[in-house]
């Protein structure tokens, strides 16, 4: 098993979204890195923290879990869609997805200024210059543990 951690923007989508659902597509990643994440590595049972990204606090707030691994994403395909690219084909698609399914909400939003000073978190793509952006990274064991402590002390 592998840990993640994805980000959304809450007000396209939440941990509420994703609890209320129960299981959803994780689709309109376009950043080839993330891309590359849900097509070669992310598996089915694999868990992931959902991170609020561009809130107010940004931050952990729950956990789901990979029930699905990684396939062509079909908006790349509709012109209609926001989320279309008229450089993919069904067979050659670009952009791949996962389908995430709810486990748990946080009571409070773990935000990044507290995670800013786990020092088992030094060495992460979280904190690392440069991946900012991503939508999706991989965590190592030590790293999923130990914001696992956090939440677990905090709530």
């Amino acid at each position: 098993m592998a840990y993640w951690l994805i980000k959304s923007n809450p007000n396209c989508f939440s941990i509420t979204d994703i609890q209320r659902l129960g299981t959803e597509m994780w689709d309109g990643v376009r950043n080839y890195r993330a891309r590359n994440f849900m097509r070669d590595d992310m598996k089915v049972g694999d868990t992931a923290f959902f991170y609020h990204s561009s809130a107010k606090p940004s931050g952990v707030a729950g956990i789901v879990s990979i029930a699905k691994a990684g396939y062509p994403d079909p908006t790349q395909f509709h012109p209609e869609h926001r989320h279309y690219d008229p450089k993919a084909t069904e067979d050659a698609p670009r952009w791949y997805m996962v389908d995430v399914r709810f486990e748990r909400a946080f009571d409070d939003i773990l935000p990044l200024s507290t995670l800013k000073f786990l020092p088992a978190l030094e060495d992460s793509l979280l904190l690392r210059k440069g991946c900012e952006q991503l939508t999706i990274l991989p965590l190592e064991p030590k790293h999923w543990y130990a914001i696992m402590d956090l939440v677990e002390t905090s709530q």
